[in-house]
C-alpha cells in the first residue's frame, strides 16, 4: 500500500481530526452547534455521559495514529465533508461500497459527501491508490441578520428600478434567476404572480423538507430534501381559492418564517417591482434550523451551497437559459483568498458562459457601538492582522469569550494564516490560567482539559503548507466540557494567543474567528446557556478584510451596502481586501431601507424594509441577469469586469478601489450598454 497519504500531516483538516478523535457522546453534543455534524436519531442520545478526556501533552502530528478508545465510534454520527481528489481519482472516484452516504456529488477534482464520521478514513485509500489529498468539514454558514428598519410600509411603486438601455432586455424574460437562501420562499406573494395569477417560481428545492420527493440525482450521486415544481405550486394557488387554506400551507416548505429573508431577497432581484420582473425564478432553501433538536439532525454548511449551486446551474442548462444566482449568506472560515473548497467549486463552474454569481459581502464592518445598548459591533470583530518582526520576538492576540451570566456552549475557533516562508510557535493562556505550549510547527495539543471547576477543552494545531494554498496555518479551538452533571461552558474572559518567531522572512499573519451566531441552548438545562460568538479584543481587532470568505472567489461579485439617503457605505458593511491582496468587495449597491416582499403574512401586511448586504447583493444579481438577457454569451469574468469599469465613485472620491465600497456604486444603465457591446464584431480600420 502506498504511503502517499502520510507525506503531509494535513490530509485531515484539524477540526475534522478533533471530531474524529472525540467520543461519540461529545460529537452528539457538538451536533447541536456544529453546522457540519449531525446524528441520525437524537432520541438515542438523550443522556450526556462522562466524556471528559485526560490532559494531553503536545505531540507530533501523525494522522496514522488513531486512539484505541475511539475505534467503536457510532455510525449514527454523520459529517458533511469536502474531498480534494488526486489526479488519479478525478475521472472515476466512487465512495467505498461499505460507506453509506446520504449524499454525494463531484465536480472536477472536488467532491462533497455526507458520511458516518467513523468511516472518514476509508475515503482516503481505495485499491491501493491515494485518491484523496485532503478532507475538510464544510464551513458553517453565517445566518443572515439584516436589520428590519420598517415593518409597516406601503408597496413600492411599480417600475421603481426599471433600467433603460440601448439594447432590449425584456425585463429579464429570457433569464433564470437562482436564489440560495433561508426561511423559505413565499411563491404566493403578489410580487411573484404573473398576469394570470400563476407563480413565476419554476422550482423550489427545500433541502430540509420532506413534503415532496427529493430532486432527481445525477448518475452515481444521491440527493435529499423536497422539490416543488411549478405545476405543484400553481395547483396549490388554485386550490387555495376554494379551500381557504394558504397555498404555501398546501405545499409546505420546512421553513416558512414570517417576513422571510429568502422572500425579501427574491423580491428585490426578480419581483414584479424588482430588477428582473419578467424572469423565471428558482430557489433553494438551505436548512438553517433554529431549534436544538433540528440542529442535531441537520447540515447547514458550505457543502449545501455546493449542492444548491449545481442544482440551479443544472436546471438552467435543462431550460437552455442563462442564469444569475444570488447568495445572501456567508462563511467566515478558511484563508479568505479564494482557496476554500466552496470558492474553488463555484469559480470552476463560472468559466461557462451565461452564468453569474453575486454574494453579500457581509455585515461585519461596524467597529464601535453607536449607542450604549448597541452590541452589533461584536459580530464584526472577527479579523486580526499583525507582524512578528524577527526571530525570538512575539505578537499577542486578545480573544474574548463572553461571560457575565452567559455560559458559552459553542465551539469557538480562531484560524491564523501566515507565509510558508515563516515558522511560528504558538502558546495559549486561558483567563487566569497558565500558558499552554509552545506548540511548534508540526505539533498539536488535542482536547486538553483545563484544570479547575470552569473546565473546558483546548485544542491547538500548528501545520505547514496547507494543501489548498500552501500557506502555514494555526487552528485553535475552545470547546465546552461535558461531565455527568451537564455541560460547562468555555471559560469566559480574555484568552491570550502568543505567536513567537522561530524563522522570519516576512512575519505577517492574518487571523479570523469562525462565526457562530448567538442562540439560546436552553435544552441543556443551564440557566443561561448560549451558543455565542467570541470576538477579538480592542488591541487585536483590525477593521478590514472582513468580507465573507464566500465572497472572496475570483469571479464571484462581492457586494457592499450603499446607504443611498446619506450617499455613503453603511457602517455595518464588511470591508476588504482579501488575504492575498485582491480587491473585494467589487461594487456597492443600494442595501439600506430597501422595501420588498414580506413573506408568509396576511394580505394586509405584505411589505417590509430591511437593511444589510443581503439586500444589496440581489440588486447586483438582477443587473447581471439583465446583462445576460441582452447577451447570454457573457462570462462571469466579463460581467464582473463591466460592473467594475462602469461603477460610479462615492461623492468626493476618485475611481480607485476602496476597502468599503469596492470600485464604487453600480451604474445599471452603463452595465447594460457595455454588456451589449461585448462580443459585437467591430469594423476594421486602417491606420
Amino acid at each position: 500500500m502506498s504511503d502517499r497519504r502520510f507525506l503531509s500531516s494535513s490530509v485531515y483538516q484539524p477540526k475534522l481530526r478533533m471530531f474524529y478523535n472525540g467520543n461519540t457522546d461529545v460529537n452528539v453534543i457538538r451536533a447541536d452547534a456544529s453546522a457540519s455534524v449531525a446524528i441520525k436519531d437524537p432520541k438515542s442520545y438523550e443522556r450526556i455521559g462522562d466524556v471528559r478526556a485526560a490532559e494531553s501533552p503536545a505531540v507530533q502530528l501523525d494522522v496514522r495514529k488513531r486512539p484505541q478508545w475511539n475505534k467503536a465510534l457510532s455510525e449514527d454520527v454523520l459529517v458533511s465533508v469536502f474531498l480534494d481528489l488526486t489526479d488519479e481519482a478525478q475521472s472515476d472516484f466512487e465512495l467505498p461500497a461499505d460507506v453509506e452516504a446520504r449524499s454525494f456529488i463531484k465536480r472536477g477534482n472536488i467532491a462533497v459527501a455526507e458520511v458516518p464520521l467513523v468511516h472518514v478514513d476509508k475515503l482516503v485509500q481505495r485499491k491501493g491508490i491515494a485518491e484523496v489529498s485532503h478532507i475538510s468539514l464544510g464551513e458553517p454558514l453565517v445566518a443572515p441578520r439584516p436589520r428590519i428598519t420598517a415593518g409597516d410600509v406601503e408597496a413600492p411603486r411599480e417600475n421603481r428600478w426599471r433600467v433603460e438601455s440601448t439594447a432590449d432586455h425584456g425585463g429579464g424574460e429570457s433569464v433564470l434567476i437562482g436564489l440560495i437562501d433561508v426561511e423559505g420562499f413565499d411563491f404566493t406573494h403578489e410580487d411573484f404572480l404573473d398576469s394570470e395569477g400563476r407563480t413565476r417560481f419554476v422550482r423550489i428545492w427545500d433541502q430540509g423538507g420532506n413534503a415532496r420527493p427529493a430532486p432527481a440525482a445525477r448518475p452515481g450521486e444521491t440527493t435529499y430534501g423536497a422539490e416543488f415544481i411549478r405545476e405543484h405550486l400553481n395547483n396549490a394557488i388554485q386550490l387555495a381559492q376554494t379551500s381557504g387554506i394558504p397555498a404555501y400551507e398546501l405545499e409546505p416548505q420546512s421553513q416558512m418564517a414570517p417576513g422571510s429573508h429568502g422572500t425579501h431577497v427574491a423580491s428585490i432581484v426578480a419581483g414584479n417591482r424588482g430588477i428582473c420582473p419578467n424572469a423565471l425564478i428558482a430557489g433553494v432553501v438551505i436548512s438553517l434550523p433554529s431549534e436544538d433538536y433540528d440542529r442535531r439532525t441537520s447540515f447547514y454548511d458550505s457543502t449545501r451551497i455546493a449542492h444548491a449551486f449545481d442544482y440551479l446551474t443544472d436546471l438552467a442548462n435543462a431550460m437552455d437559459l442563462p442564469i444569475s444566482i444570488n447568495i445572501s449568506l456567508g462563511t467566515n472560515g478558511h484563508a479568505h483568498d479564494s482557496s476554500s473548497d466552496i470558492s474553488r467549486w463555484i469559480d470552476s463552474a463560472l468559466a461557462e458562459p451565461g452564468r453569474a454569481v453575486s454574494v453579500a459581502a457581509g455585515n461585519a464592518g461596524q467597529e464601535a457601538a453607536t449607542s450604549a445598548d448597541d452590541f452589533g459591533y461584536i459580530m464584526g470583530r472577527v479579523h486580526t492582522r499583525g507582524r512578528v518582526a524577527s526571530r525570538g520576538l512575539d505578537s499577542v492576540i486578545d480573544w474574548v469569550v463572553v461571560g457575565d451570566g452567559i455560559s458559552d456552549l459553542s465551539e469557538n475557533e480562531l484560524e491564523i494564516w501566515y507565509s510558508p516562508q515563516d515558522r511560528f510557535a504558538v502558546e495559549v493562556r486561558p483567563p487566569g490560567g497558565d500558558w499552554i505550549g509552545p506548540i511548534e510547527p508540526g505539533q498539536y495539543v488535542e482536547n486538553r482539559l483545563l484544570p479547575g471547576p470552569r473546565g473546558g477543552f483546548v485544542s491547538i494545531y500548528n501545520e505547514l503548507y496547507h494543501p489548498t494554498n500552501g500557506a502555514n496555518y494555526i487552528a485553535l479551538y475552545l470547546s465546552p466540557a461535558f461531565d455527568p452533571n451537564g455541560v460547562t461552558g468555555v471559560p469566559p474572559g480574555i484568552w491570550k494567543v502568543r505567536l513567537r518567531g522561530l524563522e522570519i522572512r516576512d512575519g505577517t499573519y492574518h487571523g479570523w474567528i469562525e462565526r457562530d451566531d448567538p442562540s439560546r441552548m436552553s435544552r441543556l438545562g443551564l440557566s443561561e446557556p448560549w451558543s455565542f460568538p467570541s470576538f477579538l479584543g480592542d488591541v487585536s481587532y483590525v477593521d478590514e478584510s472582513t468580507v465573507s470568505s464566500l465572497g472572496c472567489g475570483h469571479w464571484i461579485i462581492s457586494v457592499a451596502n450603499f446607504e443611498e439617503s446619506a450617499s455613503r457605505i453603511n457602517i455595518t458593511s464588511s470591508q476588504g481586501p482579501t488575504r492575498d491582496g485582491r480587491f473585494k468587495p467589487d461594487v456597492a449597491a443600494v442595501g439600506t431601507d430597501v422595501v420588498a416582499a414580506k413573506g408568509f403574512m396576511d394580505s394586509n401586511d405584505q411589505w417590509v424594509a430591511m437593511t444589510g448586504t443581503s439586500m444589496a447583493s440581489p440588486f447586483v444579481a438582477g443587473i447581471a441577469g439583465l446583462m445576460l438577457a441582452i447577451n447570454r454569451d457573457l462570462t462571469a469574468a466579463q460581467i464582473l469586469g463591466i460592473i467594475q469599469s462602469t461603477s460610479r465613485p462615492l461623492p468626493g472620491m476618485d475611481y480607485a478601489w476602496r476597502s468599503d465600497a469596492g470600485f464604487g456604486v453600480i451604474d445599471p444603465k452603463a452595465c447594460l450598454d457595455e454588456g451589449a457591446r461585448v462580443g459585437v464584431k467591430q469594423d476594421r480600420t486602417n491606420q
